[in-house]
């Protein structure tokens, strides 16, 4: 079955940087796309970061395009979230998304925390 699980959050102080991985198995990963999502306490569900197959065309959130860097290694099954420059607003859990036939796949999230 599909899985999809996250990692690599954890408490940071501002200005500081995570590199968040999501380690994708059940289905063939290079031929989907993929994206980052965040939900803040209270707040909706977001649109981080996504990325194309093939290509690897790559599309951001306002809140974070030069900050952050979505990108995937199809060998290791693997898409990745460099975030730099971080926000007390970056605060949320993370997760990462694929959609298969039309159905969405989430992962567990990690919890990325930006406080001094």
């Amino acid at each position: 079955q599909v899985q999809l699980v996250e990692s690599g959050g954890g408490l940071v102080q501002p200005g500081g940087s995570l590199r968040l991985s999501c380690v994708a198995s059940g289905f063939t990963f290079s031929i989907y796309g993929m994206s980052w999502h965040r939900q803040a306490a209270g707040n909706e569900r977001e649109l981080v970061a996504s990325i194309t197959s093939g290509t690897g065309n790559t599309n951001y959130a306002d809140s974070v395009k030069g900050r952050f860097t979505i990108s995937r290694d199809n060998a290791k099954n693997t898409l990745y979230l460099q975030m730099n420059s971080l926000k007390p607003e970056d605060t949320a859990v993370y997760y990462c998304k694929t959609k298969i036939w039309g159905r969405n796949y989430w992962g567990q999230g990690t919890q990325v925390t930006v406080s001094s």
